[in-house]
């Protein structure tokens, strides 16, 4: 690993403080590249961007996750998929666009935090509510939201806490 990935993986935080700065075009648009091109099961892209910036609406998707900071920041990125386009494992029918959203999330988090901005993964929203606001279609799954922009508060220097490499990489036989 790069020192320069391995310093941002460990620096990057989840950040809930945003200053109202707009994010520059620019950014945004390295950010959204950013989670263009992660990979995904069979090259299938299955995900979709949608850029939230109007007030009006991330005050109506604070509806489906009521915390302030979140609709605050100047920026609101969902990220969803259309599973229906995604990679299904013949073996036993997983469906990957579930891990293929996950993946571009990771990426485009990943360059906001090189590009100096705030992110933090929201999970624990309700999508019936974000399915309404944004109108969203059928056969359309949310796998996650993020606000952007520049970040109020300074990063915690500690380091997260994190299990011992030698608790996550298992041997040859699970166990």
């Amino acid at each position: 690993m790069s020192p320069a990935f391995h310093d941002l993986a460990t620096t990057r935080r989840s950040v809930r403080a945003y200053k109202a700065e707009p994010v520059p075009e620019a950014l945004l648009q390295t950010v959204l590249e950013a989670g263009r091109l992660a990979p995904s099961a069979c090259n299938k892209q299955p995900w979709r961007f949608i850029v939230v910036r109007n007030e009006t609406t991330r005050r109506a998707l604070g509806a489906a996750y009521a915390r302030e900071w979140f609709w605050k920041a100047p920026v609101i990125i969902v990220v969803c998929v259309v599973p229906g386009e995604a990679w299904t494992r013949s073996y036993d029918g997983k469906n990957y666009a579930l891990v293929d959203g996950a993946l571009a999330m990771d990426h485009l988090m990943l360059a906001a935090a090189e590009a100096g901005l705030g992110t933090c993964w929201v999970g624990s929203f309700d999508p019936a509510a974000v399915r309404t606001t944004l109108g969203l279609p059928d056969g359309v799954e949310v796998v996650g939201m993020t606000p952007l922009g520049f970040p109020d508060v300074e990063p915690n220097p500690r380091p997260r806490s994190r299990r011992p490499l030698g608790e996550t990489v298992m041997k040859e036989r699970w166990g």
